[in-house]
């Protein structure tokens, strides 16, 4: 029939995901006639974003629970822009740096600081850990798009990622940096872990390396404590942010906690950002519970709900209350290179979680 709309499960992964940042970044107010954004994301998944939606991954993709290879995320900045980001990876490709080599000319990436660790975190063996390489696209209304890299620090292993990180800094004129972050990020043992390695493509003065670690079963003054190597953090929001959104104090036994400190050049040693992720998900029943909380930390930090609301719509017309994990991640940001809060949204192209009951009292792991 002319006209009828498409079933979800005869539609590529490329269509979809595609539809949903399109919608996503009007959503947002921006430039109705700009492409770029898709462009990018449809060399992103390759091949693979041929494929139906509706058939099983067949690649193994740990960017979202239900193996979607991207995952989409707004923030909302305290200088009133709101950002839209992608975070994806080109699953099935032999080469992970396909996508750079197809994009770098076009959109001036600078690939030096890349070039001076892939054979830290691109080693040639079979990878080991939840992925290997991937990417973060960044678009701005009225701007050309940024794009950063994130490396697996432990892609030989959990017991190389201390050495790896190190040995990054140090290639990166950032070694003073090393024990500062062990200092005050990794000091329960086993239970603190460094996840991610990110770099920003491009040679801005504010141009980044970030380090996340992941805080299994932490209570909130281990963030508080995890902030204060970044001057000007303030623990009361770390906490109020960690009791509206998580419930409590913790200890956050679900998904970890994770921190991220940002590096730029010229400061040496000294993060200017600090920045504190909640995989709300695990801490509510279902993404109606997920929405409210959201809420209320947008409002405290004045930002419009309202575009949370349209965001959601974007990505989802399912009722809220009928799964968990459209809303699978909450930020707060701290620094002086920018504060605010990014809510981090998931496809659901393969799958929705079913929502938990919800409790009469207590806190949802």
């Amino acid at each position: 029939m002319v006209g009828a709309s498409v079933p979800m499960v005869d539609l590529s992964m490329y269509t979809h995901a595609g539809g949903q940042l399109d919608r996503l970044c009007r959503a947002v107010g921006f430039d109705p006639e700009e492409r770029r954004h898709l462009e990018l994301l449809r060399l992103l998944l390759g091949e693979s974003g041929e494929l139906t939606v509706g058939a099983p991954a067949q690649f193994p993709c740990n960017v979202a629970d239900d193996t979607t290879p991207v995952e989409f995320s707004v923030a909302f900045d305290a200088n009133g822009e709101c950002v839209v980001r992608v975070l994806g990876e080109t699953v099935g490709a032999p080469d992970p740096r396909s996508f750079l080599a197809q994009v770098a000319g076009e959109y001036g990436l600078v690939t030096d600081r890349l070039d001076a660790v892939s054979d830290l975190f691109l080693p040639h063996e079979e990878r080991r850990g939840p992925f290997t390489l991937w990417y973060s696209l960044i678009f701005r209304n009225g701007s050309a798009p940024k794009i950063k890299v994130y490396l697996n620090p432990q892609i030989s292993g959990p017991t190389m990622a201390d050495s790896l990180v190190s040995e990054g800094f140090r290639r990166l004129n950032l070694g003073e940096a090393f024990d500062p972050v062990v200092e005050h990020a990794l000091r329960r043992g086993e239970r603190d872990n460094f996840t991610f390695f990110a770099l920003d493509l491009d040679d801005d003065p504010l141009s980044r390396v970030k380090v996340y670690v992941s805080h299994d079963a932490a209570e909130a003054e281990d963030a508080v404590r995890a902030a204060e190597l970044v001057p000007g953090t303030d623990p009361m929001l770390i906490r109020e942010f960690l009791a509206v959104l998580g419930g409590g104090k913790g200890p956050f036994e679900g998904r970890p906690l994770v921190s991220s400190y940002s590096f730029v050049e010229g400061m040496g040693g000294t993060p200017g950002n600090y920045s504190l992720y909640l995989p709300i998900r695990s801490y509510v029943p279902d993404d109606e519970v997920a929405r409210a909380r959201v809420h209320a930390i947008l409002a405290q930090y004045d930002f419009d709900p309202t575009k949370l609301d349209k965001a959601l719509a974007a990505v989802s017309k399912r009722p809220l209350r009928d799964g968990v994990g459209l809303i699978a991640h909450v930020s707060l940001r701290m620094g002086e290179f920018g504060s605010g809060i990014t809510v981090y949204l998931s496809s659901e192209a393969y799958a929705v979680a079913p929502p938990r009951k919800r409790p009469v009292l207590g806190r949802m792991t």
